[in-house]
């Protein structure tokens, strides 16, 4: 089986490195692609070439806002034949990131935003809001070297959802500071996906490496 790693916003394609190796020890080739986070319409055309280039079949895996783009990017893409969602948003169709959070207090209070639009959050408030669980060192690491994303990208709207149409896995973080445990768990519930619920902080690629890589692999046999 061919895997497609998706990270989420204020990270890139590093954030899965404790996972891969897990991967391809069992087999599994392997990208992680690298979101340009400056629209929604962009990030899911960089994930449906790396979908092209790696070839079919192929197991699609988005932690945080990269759910919401593998539900787009997988939508009737006849080389995908499962999602794996990782603390992951998973909107339905019209459905924007705003619909599950106060963009407003998002905003003021976890975001700096910089001169082109660009959102970091908060390096003092990073560990805190998204890897409590992680070593310090290496949550401060993750913090210095956050990618931004556009904050437009807060109010797009999904477009038909590809979990309607594929198997789905979920991991649901019952730890996690930025995305709601409740709204993880409505997501799982509204796909009817195979979950697993772990004692983790937001980034639980990070903190619970081996346990996220076996929930890939189960969906990518």
């Amino acid at each position: 089986m061919n895997i497609v790693l998706v990270h989420g916003a204020c990270a890139d394609g590093s954030s899965w490195s404790k996972v891969i190796p897990i991967l391809r020890t069992a087999g599994h080739r392997v990208i992680a692609a690298q979101l340009p986070l400056h629209s929604l319409a962009d990030d899911v055309a960089t994930v449906k070439r790396a979908i092209d280039l790696i070839g079919r079949p192929v197991t699609l895996v988005g932690h945080s806002y990269g759910g919401f783009v593998i539900t787009n990017a997988a939508y009737n893409n006849p080389n995908v034949k499962g999602l794996v969602y990782i603390a992951a948003h998973a909107p339905n169709e019209g459905q924007s990131l705003g619909n599950f959070f106060d963009i407003r207090n998002f905003l003021k209070d976890l975001l700096i935003i910089d001169s082109g639009g660009f959102a970091y959050i908060n390096p003092a408030m990073f560990t805190e809001a998204i890897a409590q669980d992680v070593n310090s060192t290496e949550a401060d690491i993750m913090a210095v070297v956050q990618k931004p994303f556009n904050t437009s990208i807060l109010a797009e709207k999904s477009g038909p959802p590809a979990w309607k149409q594929l198997a789905t896995w979920y991991q649901i973080s019952e730890n996690d500071h930025s995305i709601p445990p409740d709204v993880e768990r409505m997501f799982a519930k509204q796909m009817n996906a195979t979950t697993v619920s772990l004692p983790s902080s937001h980034a639980s690629l990070v903190s619970h490496p081996d346990e996220i890589a076996k929930l890939i692999l189960d969906a990518a046999k």
